[in-house]
C-alpha cells in the first residue's frame, strides 16, 4: 500500500480507463464504488472485481475519478460536487484546457479538482478491455488550476502512484498542444490510412503485412468517443494536421514530377535539391528516421537511463 490517505474512491464511468483505474485501486486495497449511465457496464466491472455499484448512503470518497467523455466532464464534476461525493476530484480525459475553463465557468470548486490524463489506453473500449496493470510504468499528466489546493494535488498524485503510473505536472495549454501531436493526430493519421482499405478486396487484404497492421492499430477506437475528444482539442490538432498535410503534399508533388524509369535518386525530383540538399521526399524520410530514433530512445516511465521526450513539468 502506497497511500495512507486514499481508502475510498468513487469511479464515475466504467469504460476502459475508468474500470482499469478501479481495478488498479482495488488491487491495493482501496474500497471502490462504481457508477455509469449504462447498468451493464457497472455489472461487468463488478464481475471483474473492480468494485461495487454505488448506492444512496455511500460515504464520501477520498477521491472521485470522473471517467466520462471529455465534453461531459464539467457537468459531471458540478453534479458530483453538488452531491458531495468526495473531498477531491479528478478526471482522465485526454483534453484539459477547455474542460478546466468550462468547469470554472460552471461554478465548480477548482480548489479540490485536479484535471488528469493517464497516457495509456487501447483500441478496444468498454470494461471488458480493462486491466489492473494498464497504467504500470506509464506517465500520467496532472494539470491543476492555480487555485487548486496542494493537498488535493498530493492526494491525486497518490492515486496515480497506486495505479502504478508516474505523474507529471503540466499546464493545461501545454498538455493539449503536446497531446495533439503525440496522441490525437496519430489517431487521425491511422484512421485516414486504414480508411483506404475499408473496401479492400481479398487479394489486397491477403498481402497486407504486419507493418500496416501496426500503424493502423489505433484506428480501431470508438468513433463516437474520438469525435468528442478531437472536437475538444480542435485548434491544436488542426495546427499539427496542417503541418503533416504540408509534408505529404510536398512529397506527392515530388512523386508526380518523378521521371518514369529513373534509377536510384538521380534525376528524381524531390530526392535531391540544390547542392545535394535533400528534396521533399528524402527530407521527409530523413526527418522520419531522426524522429523515430528519438521516440525509440525516450525513457519509458519507471525505467532508468535513456532520454526523456516528455514535456517539461509546469505547475
Amino acid at each position: 500500500m502506497i497511500s495512507t490517505e486514499i481508502r475510498r474512491a468513487a469511479v464515475l464511468g466504467c469504460g476502459l480507463i475508468g474500470a482499469s483505474v478501479a481495478l488498479a485501486l482495488r488491487r491495493t486495497g482501496v474500497h471502490v464504488t462504481l457508477s455509469d449511465r449504462d447498468p451493464y457496464a457497472v455489472r461487468k466491472a463488478e464481475r471483474m472485481g473492480a468494485g461495487t455499484a454505488s448506492a444512496r448512503g455511500d460515504r464520501p470518497a477520498d477521491v472521485v475519478v470522473i471517467a466520462t467523455p471529455p465534453s461531459t466532464v464539467p457537468g459531471v464534476l458540478r453534479e458530483a460536487q453538488a452531491r458531495g461525493l468526495g473531498r477531491v476530484y479528478t478526471d482522465v480525459a485526454s483534453t484539459k484546457a477547455g474542460i478546466l475553463a468550462e468547469a470554472e465557468a460552471a461554478g465548480c470548486d477548482v480548489s479540490v479538482y485536479v484535471p488528469g490524463h493517464p497516457m495509456a489506453g487501447g483500441e478496444s473500449s468498454g470494461p471488458g478491455a480493462a486491466r489492473a496493470d494498464l497504467f504500470a510504468g506509464r506517465r500520467w499528466a496532472l494539470c491543476p488550476h492555480p487555485a487548486t489546493r496542494p493537498d488535493a494535488v498530493r492526494l491525486v498524485t497518490e492515486l496515480v502512484a497506486l495505479c502504478g503510473a508516474e505523474h507529471r505536472l503540466v499546464c493545461p495549454d501545454a498538455h493539449d498542444r503536446v497531446t495533439a501531436a503525440v496522441s490525437h493526430v496519430p489517431h487521425l493519421v491511422a484512421a485516414a490510412l486504414a480508411a483506404r482499405f475499408a473496401g479492400a478486396d481479398e487479394t489486397t487484404l491477403a498481402l497486407a503485412g504486419q507493418g500496416l497492421r501496426d500503424v493502423t492499430r489505433i484506428a480501431g477506437g470508438s468513433p463516437d468517443l474520438w469525435c468528442d475528444i478531437l472536437r475538444q482539442n480542435a485548434g491544436p490538432i488542426a495546427e499539427v494536421l496542417d503541418a503533416v498535410v504540408r509534408d505529404l503534399t510536398e512529397v506527392a508533388s515530388a512523386l508526380r514530377g518523378a521521371e518514369p524509369g529513373a534509377s536510384g535518386t538521380s534525376g528524381v525530383p524531390g530526392m535531391a535539391g540544390a547542392a545535394g540538399t535533400p528534396g521533399a521526399l528524402a527530407g521527409l524520410l530523413v526527418r522520419g528516421n531522426h524522429g523515430r530514433a528519438l521516440l525509440a530512445g525516450a525513457r519509458p516511465a519507471g525505467v532508468a537511463g535513456g532520454r526523456s521526450a516528455a514535456p517539461k513539468a509546469a505547475a
